[in-house]
């Protein structure tokens, strides 16, 4: 159980914030990717985006996706629609995005718009690599569960 705590520990350091990350999607048996601003909270990334984009259209037909962060991150996970930014169910997580990309949300974002919406993506797995890969840790987020290598050896 320590692994997974530890792993959230550095998973929350560095993506807590604003950061780019890369989401995969697939159509029709294509691949798509593009890069986004994301908040990581608990086992998930938000993102603020536009419910008529081409990323949460395919969501809508294929909720599995993949993420990949520049700081040594990348796994798998479900793209979730969360609705219009303003519906009183998004009021925590509104609030906190609006202070993660305060530095940009409300020129980059109409709110009154009803399709400015919020794309919850839940993690399933992945894999986190600390020191240039002296330590990776195998993370299983719906079991919360984790296995750690250091320097290549056996994940354990």
């Amino acid at each position: 159980m320590r692994n997974y705590e530890n792993a959230m520990e550095i998973m929350t350091e560095r993506f807590g914030k604003d950061n780019i990350i890369a989401i995969a999607t697939m159509e029709d048996g294509h691949l798509y990717n593009r890069m986004v601003d994301a908040y990581f909270e608990e086992d998930a990334f938000y993102v603020v985006t536009y419910m008529l984009s081409n990323k949460m259209r395919q969501i809508g037909k294929n909720p599995e996706v993949a993420v990949c962060a520049v700081d040594w991150f990348s796994g798998q996970g479900i793209g979730e629609n969360l609705g219009w930014v303003l519906d009183p169910q998004n009021a925590e997580i509104r609030l906190k995005l609006r202070k993660a990309f305060a530095a940009w949300y409300d020129h980059a974002n109409n709110e009154q718009d009803k399709n400015c919406c919020f794309l919850k993506i839940r993690l399933t797995n992945g894999m986190l690599i600390k020191d240039h890969h002296a330590v990776r840790y195998q993370i299983d987020f719906t079991s919360k569960l984790a296995k750690m290598s250091e320097n290549w050896g056996e994940f354990k």
